[in-house]
């Protein structure tokens, strides 16, 4: 049996109100070391909510986040970063007038020195670590030089994939990542998160495409009107039991 300790991600009674509406009432989600967990839910479910305050975008007004058996209060989502988690949105997770090697770098530039208040890069070793993190989660740009907004979706996702291996984010939340990729791009983010717990990572993958999810995740969360409706083991759990809960 687990206790507290066995969780790398766990959250106690959180709740989250905006003015008379209660988002997130009450949530106990857990996430163990070297799993993939899906969260579900319609628009309105409060799963946005709930990873929000696990990144550290939004502040709970009840409960309690716990990482790896501690209790947190994140005041920002640079503070999850710090902690090991990296959040991978659908879009906006990368810059796009900004080339992929300064994206994979952003806000955590490798520098070799200052002239007064200036920071000088250490861009070729950047290009070198961007270009072998992307080759370590399956994707091969043309270039670390390139601009993330000349890429397609899936290699944007790729970037930011990368970026959270090259910190060594060991919790990762995948947010839509495969919403209007091609379809090579999809199988790529998939194949990638159903091997994080081989590579010694933890995520939560959240999307409305329930295949991917049977595919990548063993263990599904549902979430509807704010609370969890289920917490099962995949293998026990049907799409048409899911699309009854939601």
């Amino acid at each position: 049996m687990n206790t507290s300790t066995d969780y790398v991600v766990e959250t106690c009674n959180l709740s989250k109100s905006y003015g008379a509406v209660q988002a997130v009432q009450d949530v106990n989600f857990k996430l163990s070391s070297n799993e993939v967990v899906g969260l579900l839910g319609d628009n309105g479910a409060g799963k946005t909510t709930l990873i929000r305050m696990i990144s550290g975008a939004e502040k709970p007004t009840g409960g309690q986040i716990m990482l790896r058996g501690e209790p947190v209060e994140m005041q920002s989502p640079r503070d999850a970063m710090r902690a090991g988690i990296e959040t991978i949105h659908q879009y906006n997770s990368t810059v796009g007038t900004m080339s992929v090697a300064e994206n994979i770098f952003l806000g955590r530039e490798m520098l070799a020195g200052r002239i007064g208040n200036f920071g000088i890069l250490r861009r070729s070793e950047m290009r070198r670590l961007a270009e072998a993190s992307l080759g370590n989660v399956g994707f091969h740009l043309r270039s670390p030089d390139a601009q993330v907004g000349e890429l397609s979706g899936g290699q944007r996702q790729g970037v930011a994939i990368a970026r959270a291996l090259q910190f060594q984010s060991k919790i990762m939340i995948l947010d839509e990542p495969t919403n209007h990729i091609s379809v090579k791009e999809t199988n790529n983010v998939i194949d990638f998160t159903k091997n994080l717990p081989n590579r010694g990572y933890s995520g939560i993958f959240i999307s409305h495409n329930l295949g991917h999810v049977f595919d990548c995740c063993s263990r599904i969360v549902v979430m509807s009107r704010g609370r969890i409706v289920a917490d099962e083991k995949s293998e026990a759990l049907t799409i048409s039991k899911i699309e009854s809960l939601l």
